[in-house]
């Protein structure tokens, strides 16, 4: 059975490069919201489920790009659907606004631009496991060189740079998508995880991504 959304509950992502601060602003928007009264759900990517944290650890532990770009985009999208159908769309459905920690973008960057994947598999991808659910209001911080420890591949001047290329058209394209024009203000946060609505209440814990 499908999740329907309350017609209030807005899906809010925040895409960028590591070190670009967005997981510190995703935690400060997320605050904000529910300093205003709104039940909001702070949840990350690769990750944000009990089954994508298990795949999250395949893509971020081991030897560094031991995965070609399929096999390591095919993992995101499974993650991914997990995510959506588990932590996601129950919150949205329970009218819980939703802070995702990178999402679709970040593939579309990483593994798009900067594997060179055919773009084409990603976009059939993202249809078949993302669908209608598209952000209501993707978010990209300015793009700060990739941190070599936190990727899933040894980092190169030329992989960063297609990457950081990639976020600036992928965002467009998603922003595109929006029905929402992208203005934000974030006030101080506290550090909070994701974790499924409960009793149709937004439900967090410690652990940011």
């Amino acid at each position: 059975m499908v999740e329907q959304r309350t017609s209030k509950a807005r899906f809010i992502t925040l895409e960028g490069g590591e070190g670009a601060g967005k997981s510190t602003q995703a935690r400060r928007l997320a605050e904000g919201l529910r300093g205003i009264g709104l039940d909001t759900l702070l949840t990350r990517e690769p990750g944000g489920s009990p089954g994508a944290e298990e795949i999250r650890a395949l893509l971020v532990q081991g030897a560094a790009g031991r995965w070609d770009p399929l096999t390591e985009t095919l993992l995101h999208f499974a993650a991914r659907r997990d995510h959506l159908t588990k932590t996601i769309r129950p919150a949205l459905a329970a009218g819980c606004w939703v802070v995702c920690d990178r999402f679709a973008d970040s593939t579309r960057a990483y593994q798009g631009f900067g594997l060179g994947l055919d773009r084409r598999v990603i976009e059939t991808l993202y249809e078949m496991v993302v669908g209608t659910d598209t952000p209501d209001l993707p978010l990209r911080r300015g793009c700060a060189a990739p941190r070599a420890a936190a990727m899933p591949r040894p980092a190169t001047k030329t992989w960063t740079g297609r990457s950081m290329n990639g976020y600036a058209k992928a965002s467009w394209r998603s922003r595109a998508r929006s029905p929402i024009a992208a203005s934000s203000s974030t006030r101080a946060a506290a550090p909070a995880q994701c974790s499924a609505p409960s009793a149709g209440r937004c439900a967090s814990a410690s652990g940011s991504a």
